[in-house]
């Protein structure tokens, strides 16, 4: 089942405006460094969401030809973390592992869907409930990635999602349209869009969320 939704209480525009957070899809030929938060920083924010374990493949696609642009995903296990593999999501308030981010609220969650979805992208939420071992061996896979090469967003993710029990259908692709056909094939996977008419300009939006968190610290 597909069905849309766009919260006003999530529309950028509502934020205040300060200095520009930095997050974008996956990019090309750029090797990444390893970021690794202290244990005590990601202890300090950890956030178990409550109901089942539940994994979310996040797709952002082009509005105009339906081409998805960059493959994140959301691990609800013992506590609930955004794994975003060759993405440059990042704020100071929320700790990261090589593209593994910790302490994933439900406004942290709004604030990442939020910002990929401008008038010019949007995007799709595929969920599904998984037993709490799978969802944990997720987390635990995602965590030992390392960080991913730019462009490798999805190759990473179709890896990392083959390996898990009842997953193994799942072939690998560097195509986030690809992964996302392939998820839609799993049996109660449910999805929904998200879309919102902002700017493209992502300067504005990052700025914006940034401005939102930083207001928390």
């Amino acid at each position: 089942m597909l069905w849309s939704t766009a919260n006003p209480m999530m529309r950028r525009r509502n934020f205040m405006l300060s200095a520009p957070l930095v997050l974008a899809g996956c990019g090309r030929g750029v090797i990444r460094e390893e970021i690794l938060a202290p244990q005590s920083a990601i202890d300090r924010v950890a956030y178990v969401h409550p109901g089942p374990k539940r994994l979310t493949l996040l797709t952002m696609k082009n509005v105009g030809s339906n081409n998805g642009a960059h493959s994140g995903l959301m691990i609800n296990a013992s506590q609930r973390i955004l794994w975003d593999p060759a993405g440059t999501f990042g704020h100071s308030s929320i700790p990261e592992r090589n593209d593994v981010h910790f302490g994933i609220t439900p406004r942290i969650a709004e604030f990442y869907i939020s910002f990929h979805s401008r008038e010019t992208y949007y995007t799709l939420i595929q969920e599904i409930d998984v037993a709490p071992e799978v969802a944990e061996m997720a987390m635990n896979l995602a965590i030992a990635n390392g960080p991913t090469p730019k462009a490798a967003c999805t190759t990473h993710t179709t890896r990392m999602l083959k390996q898990l029990p009842g997953f193994g259908h799942i072939r690998q692709s560097y195509f986030p349209n690809n992964l996302s056909d392939q998820f839609a094939e799993l049996p109660g996977v449910r999805a929904r869009e998200h879309r919102e008419n902002d700017s493209d300009d992502k300067s504005v939006a990052a700025a914006q969320i940034d401005a939102a968190l930083s207001s928390d610290q």
